[in-house]
């Protein structure tokens, strides 16, 4: 696709340099941030490339201007281009906005620490851990961690001072043996503190500081005789041990490792995150975003690696991928696709997470489309009062331009949806000249009598694109075939408020907004589209000749359409002009209007 004139000019100007461009569309907004090792030819490609996707395609359309910054590396490039879609949040730019905002365990800065779970990140109240992906482990880690110690929860400022002076009384808490009462000075903050500092290693992900305090304790119980206390450590330790064995252990020898795994689809990929810190994974995380310009896997996975390691607060060294990553700006930190050992476990894992992910995102939109196309059908059979839900329909539509080369089409759809390999052209046979009600019964007939020989299954509703006199037709046409009963068969008017059924002068009046009708009225377009097509393909362009395609203004496209539907220019003529502006918009309509007008005021030759 070749850029406008102006985007050329801008083009020409780039340099053959790192940086970031920034794609402008309507009302200057940007629409696409990109980064290149050479800004010139990254940017020309999007110009010159002729294989583009169809996205890759409508954002070049929509660009109006470029805009570039030169950095000195593609790290450089990288990151600002990660904070530029960040900031502006791009139409074409792939961005995990996922709306969560994670937990985190707060561990207080005051005497005394408390460990309380939030939301709300506040700098200067203590040391934050996470934030949690799961709520439900953050809070089992929580009741782990205030089974084994016992930890204030009240809010009261425990200086020495306010000790002293017994401003203070134990709750609750206290009498329940959760608290050690420190607010009237009956514990001492050595011993708090001590378990405070196993506390953090619990949190950390290493349970052996903690677990090796429990033991030693225990033993050292036992040896005095002290059997109640010795159990009471023996049942803390059981619960580390329990809390260790629903962890998922992978090697010991792992620690402060981040693994990204991605698979896609045609319209999303899907992207595993877990976090392994001393030999155990303490945080999975698996998200689903839609592609935008149909980006491969690589290139949609570096700027999340960069944003979940951001929103976890990941420090890690070492990035573990199952694709290679262009370079991230991350000093120091390494980046692998494993083929063998444990590491390569880690990655496995990681995909079976995405693609039970994937399958079930996908089953999820099979299941939602059956529950629809239900709904749909059911939505007929109770406004067309059916006795069998409607899986089977066919609508049928006659296609011919003041008699010439007069064709009929029938489009099928099976389960609300369209059935393109049970699509028929028809010739017209045995009609001659512009005959819409014998046309019908000729292909309803030849249509159904087939379907009879071949002993295929019949619909459960006919659907006829006119009013009664087709419908009539289509009634006749069963009723031959020894067929009338088997099926439903309605017509429906032109305007598309009326539907007609049989031995009923009246027409039925469906709801506007109901899915009966938007479903007739797609089968209608459908039917149009199909026999246009057919006709179009029969009839040589060189000799269309009708009284419209005259009119200045007008195209054959215009034209068509308003035959197709109306069969002749005499019933256009007799369309009022909100009727014509419905059909062809304001100013087609106002250019048939005046050229009518002047026909008639024109004098008899």
């Amino acid at each position: 696709m070749a850029a406008r004139p102006e985007l050329q000019d801008q083009i020409r100007q780039l340099p053959h340099r790192p940086g970031v461009y920034k794609y402008f569309g309507e009302e200057d907004v940007i629409i696409y941030v990109g980064k290149a090792i050479d800004l010139r030819k990254r940017v020309s490609s999007y110009f010159t490339k002729q294989d583009h996707n169809k996205k890759t395609q409508q954002l070049v359309k929509n660009i109006r201007r470029i805009e570039f910054t030169i950095v000195d590396s593609e790290s450089d490039a990288f990151l600002l281009e990660n904070n530029l879609i960040k900031q502006h949040q791009p139409k074409y730019n792939i961005l995990l906005k996922d709306g969560k905002t994670y937990p985190y365990l707060l561990l207080t800065n005051e005497r005394f620490p408390r460990l309380i779970p939030t939301r709300n990140k506040i700098p200067g109240q203590g040391r934050y851990y996470g934030p949690y992906a799961n709520v439900t482990g953050m809070n089992l880690l929580l009741e782990l961690i205030r089974a084994l110690y016992p930890l204030r929860t009240c809010t009261y400022n425990l200086s020495s001072q306010n000790i002293e002076a017994g401003k203070f009384k134990v709750c609750l808490e206290y009498h329940l043996g959760n608290c050690k009462g420190p607010c009237e000075g009956h514990q001492d903050e050595e011993t708090y503190n001590q378990y405070i500092q196993q506390i953090r290693q619990i949190l950390n992900g290493d349970l052996r500081l903690p677990k090796q305090y429990f033991r030693e304790r225990m033993t050292q119980a036992a040896q005095e005789q002290q059997y109640e206390l010795a159990h009471q450590y023996k049942l803390k330790l059981d619960k580390l041990d329990e809390f260790q064995s629903k962890s998922t252990i992978v090697n010991a020898s792992l620690s402060n490792i981040d693994v990204f795994s991605i698979v896609s689809n045609e319209k999303s990929a899907f992207i595993s995150y877990l976090k392994v810190m001393n030999g155990s994974i303490v945080l999975t995380q698996s998200v689903e975003v839609q592609k935008k310009l149909d980006e491969p896997d690589e290139e949609i996975l570096a700027p999340l690696i960069m944003q979940m390691r951001q929103e976890f607060e990941s420090e890690s060294k070492e990035i573990l991928t199952n694709v290679p990553v262009p370079s991230l700006p991350l000093p120091g930190v390494s980046i692998a696709q494993p083929q063998i050992g444990d590491k390569r476990k880690l990655i496995e894992l990681g995909l079976k997470n995405v693609l039970y992910l994937r399958k079930e995102k996908e089953s999820m939109n099979d299941r939602s489309k059956d529950l629809n196309e239900v709904r749909i059908m059911e939505t007929i059979r109770k406004d067309l009062r059916l006795t069998e839900l409607p899986k089977h329909i066919e609508c049928f539509d006659n296609s011919n331009f003041q008699g010439d080369n007069p064709v009929a089409a029938m489009v099928c759809f099976r389960n609300a949806k369209p059935s393109k390999k049970d699509y028929r052209h028809y010739h017209i046979k045995t009609v001659i000249g512009p005959n819409d009600f014998d046309s019908m019964y000729e292909v309803v007939t030849r249509r159904y009598r087939r379907l009879v020989d071949e002993g295929a299954s019949l619909p459960q509703l006919v659907i006829v694109d006119g009013g009664k006199g087709q419908l009539s037709m289509a009634v006749k046409a069963l009723k031959d075939l020894n067929l009338w009963g088997q099926m439903a068969v309605i017509g429906i008017a032109k305007r598309l408020e009326e539907i007609y059924v049989p031995n009923d002068p009246l027409p039925l009046y469906i709801d506007k907004k109901s899915e009966s009708l938007r479903l007739f009225q797609r089968m209608r377009d459908e039917v149009h589209r199909f026999g246009i097509t057919f006709h179009r393909s029969r009839r040589d362009a060189a000799t269309l000749k009708t009284e419209l395609t005259e009119v200045k203004g007008l195209g054959p496209i215009t034209a068509d359409k308003l035959l197709a539907k109306f069969k002749s220019v005499k019933k256009i003529k007799e369309l009022s002009e909100q009727e014509l502006t419905d059909e062809v918009g304001k100013a087609k309509a106002r250019i048939l209007l005046s050229y009518f007008s002047q026909q008639e005021d024109a004098p008899a030759s």
